[in-house]
């Protein structure tokens, strides 16, 4: 932890509390996450520290950091386990990079796949939570913006099936699908979700990183989590969990060609090759999802929401 930020951290202590160690935290790409441990006249404990340092975040970090300062102070009022906001540094005034402090959630990620389909039902209510979030219309967060467009696609250079994707953008080149907006957290995944106990006792401890946070269709944000369960555990994991949603009480467009589109605009921000989400994954353990494995989940998952909603 460099000078500026070290002493910007002690100074959101209690009296008589140091940083005693700075323990690395694994599975994050847009930022770097560490672990502050303190001790003081009270005992121990943790915060954690999120720093950009990537130039492309760094600068725009007032947005994020601001953003996401703002979400976790709303959602101290809610059932949603988030972390607890300590402090604020978006501008890096005081740090050396754009920082945030904040509280240490229990649990761990869990990306294996040995558990996953037990994990699912989780996932599913627990974003459904999130989206039933009150929200006064002065606090509602920015409306969602799309992640790619038929413009910007970039199929695999190697790809077997030109006409699959051209299929699959034809879908996303119309304008968008009338919808109701609700809270999104926009970036919710198995990465972002913290989990305690096992069997009977397995439960979300954490939902993290909502530097993304916005307002729009609920569908977005069950697409999102749906893709990246196709490319963490395979395609039926991926296509399962909408139906998990819907079962928990969630509501999605009744309209397939909607629905479809939603699941496609995030399913194609991915490509070609969705390395993006594989390295962070790959530092948790999953060294079996190379290039080549993601790349051919990606397709196999376009293909199966054409086939089931085209």
């Amino acid at each position: 932890m460099l000078t500026d930020t070290r002493a910007w951290v002690e100074k959101q202590l209690s009296t008589g509390e140091r940083v005693e160690g700075v323990v690395p935290l694994r599975g994050g790409w847009t930022s770097e996450m560490r672990r502050l441990d303190l001790r003081g006249p009270g005992g121990r404990r943790s915060l954690v520290l999120r720093t950009f340092v990537d130039p492309f975040f760094v600068r725009h970090a007032e947005g994020l950091l601001n953003r996401e300062a703002a979400v976790l102070t709303l959602l101290r009022k809610t059932d949603v386990p988030a972390a607890a906001l300590v402090a604020v540094d978006a501008g890096a005034h005081h740090c050396d990079r754009p920082s945030l402090l904040m509280s240490l959630l229990p649990g761990s990620v869990r990306v294996d796949d040995g558990t996953a389909a037990e994990r699912a039902g989780p996932l599913a209510r627990q974003l459904l939570r999130i989206h039933r979030v009150p929200v006064a219309g002065d606090s509602r967060p920015r409306a969602h913006q799309a992640w790619t467009s038929a413009g910007r696609v970039r199929p695999p250079e190697r790809t077997g099936r030109p006409e699959l994707w051209r299929r699959a953008v034809d879908v996303i080149r119309r304008d968008p699908p009338p919808h109701r907006g609700c809270f999104l957290h926009r970036d919710f995944h198995p990465g972002n979700v913290l989990f305690s106990g096992d069997g009977a006792d397995l439960r979300i401890s954490g939902v993290v990183d909502w530097v993304e946070t916005s307002w729009g269709p609920a569908d977005l944000d069950v697409a999102h989590c749906a893709t990246a369960l196709a490319l963490l555990h395979g395609v039926p994991h991926g296509m399962r969990f909408a139906d998990l949603y819907t079962s928990a009480g969630g509501t999605l467009d009744e309209d397939p060609a909607a629905h479809l589109y939603w699941r496609l605009l995030d399913a194609l921000a991915f490509a070609p090759d969705a390395e993006k989400v594989a390295t962070p994954w790959r530092e948790l353990g999953r060294t079996d999802l190379t290039p080549g494995v993601m790349t051919r989940r990606l397709e196999d998952y376009v293909e199966a929401l054409l086939e089931r909603y085209g």
